[in-house]
């Protein structure tokens, strides 16, 4: 099965090859003479001259000819408990270094066309001095640092911990990020932030990123626009119509997709509940949203088509300290990553298959371990990611269109 391609969407990314560039070059030299033959079949107007085409119908064209091909890796919870900046801490010899922690990983994050990942925590100016854990976190913004050199392009900041700082928080948060150059959305610092969509450049197609969460542990919005909302408890038709609503408005700014994030689910459950499960049926029956990739629980939930359409209800966490040691159930150690397959050709945009990536924190150093690398050579504990890697393919599933990666492959 093919790796993710080097993208566009910004990050650190491999350089092609000559040979790839060679590809590239013979496949669009084809692609224009294909063009070229289309229109002449076309025909001609009127006139006797060949009939104008609009930019959109040109590039419909030219994608029926030379489909794009992309993979977008969203990956689970950056939940980061006092053990986590601790270990970054010591990592740091100092100062701050989340980056080893997620190295292993950096084969599905900074290889894909597009990375996605979910903040869990806020980020405050002065966090790095004092930073806090659970119940009210408060990160040290050197967690940025790490989200760019672990090769993320964009993050959600949308969670029930999002108002930990209150507004201080939000926009701490959305500096730190700002700083590395990773876009971001869920929560802003001002209305008009929050009335701009963000749209994605990625090979040429336009996707749309939206986040939403469904719980802020009790805690009031300093403003309406502070953060987005669509709370467990409310109705279903109302909190659809807002995060359609804003699907809308990307696709208005131009996106040919949209991927919406959801924060959801009740924490330590595999199962999604009726709440999830009303909220993706009503909004995949939409035309407005393409795929729905989740957090929210802290274990893995399944892969499901919902109208036809993927939704990820649940990646679990990614990284955290979080496990049977704490009290908690052992599959708040794992994870995975989706990789979501899409295609752009002459019928649009669309998600052809979700490929996903195992993983398991090996809580000594507090790394993420990808198990289907592990299977092949341990990178840690062998019994240990033979569970993971059961109890997430297990609970995620496997179909036509919905897998592991095969444990056999390397990650690069």
């Amino acid at each position: 099965m093919p790796q993710p391609r080097p993208g566009r969407a910004g990050g650190e990314r491999r350089r092609p090859t000559p040979a790839v560039y060679r590809r590239r070059r013979l496949a669009a030299a084809a692609a224009l003479v294909a063009i070229v033959l289309l229109l002449v079949l076309a025909g001609r107007g009127s006139d006797g001259n060949p009939p104008d085409l609009a930019p959109a119908e040109l590039l419909r064209i030219e994608r029926t000819v030379n489909p794009v091909h992309l993979t977008v890796s969203a990956s689970g919870d950056l939940l980061i408990h006092s053990q986590l900046w601790a270990q970054a801490l010591s990592d740091g010899g100092g100062s701050y270094d989340f980056a080893p922690m997620l190295d292993a990983i950096r084969p599905y994050t900074a290889t894909a066309d597009l990375g996605l990942c979910h903040v869990e925590t806020p980020m405050t100016p002065g966090a790095s001095a004092l930073p806090q854990s659970y119940p009210v976190f408060n990160t040290p913004p050197e967690l940025a640092k790490g989200i760019r050199e672990t090769g993320w392009d964009a993050c959600d900041t949308a969670s029930n911990h999002s108002l930990d700082q209150g507004q201080e928080g939000i926009d701490g948060t959305g500096a730190a990020l700002d700083r590395q150059g990773i876009r971001h959305t869920g929560s802003f610092p001002s209305a008009a932030s929050r009335d701009r969509p963000l749209v994605l450049d990625v090979d040429g197609v336009k996707v749309g990123f939206i986040a939403y969460t469904d719980l802020t542990n009790g805690i009031p919005l300093p403003h309406p626009w502070s953060l987005n909302t669509a709370l467990a408890d409310d109705p279903v038709e109302p909190k659809a119509r807002r995060i359609l609503a804003d699907a809308k408005r990307a696709r208005d700014a131009g996106a040919e997709a949209v991927i919406l994030n959801m924060h959801w689910g009740d924490e330590n459950s595999t199962e999604p509940n009726e709440s999830q499960l009303d909220l993706a049926r009503r909004l995949t029956a939409s035309p407005l949203i393409d795929v729905i990739v989740g957090q929210g629980p802290h274990v893995v939930q399944p892969i499901r088509r919902v109208n036809g359409k993927f939704v990820v209800f649940s990646e679990g966490n990614l990284v955290s300290a979080q496990s049977a040691l704490a009290g908690l159930p052992a599959e708040t150690q794992y994870g995975l990553i989706a990789l979501l397959r899409l295609t752009a050709d002459g019928h649009g945009v669309h998600v052809d298959r979700v490929d996903y990536v195992p993983t398991w924190v090996d809580l000594n150093g507090y790394r993420v371990i990808p198990v289907g690398l592990g299977l092949r050579k341990s990178l840690g504990d062998p019994a240990a990611e033979r569970a993971a890697y059961d109890s997430v393919v297990g609970i995620a599933g496997r179909g036509p269109s919905i897998g592991p990666l095969p444990p056999q492959l390397p990650a690069g």
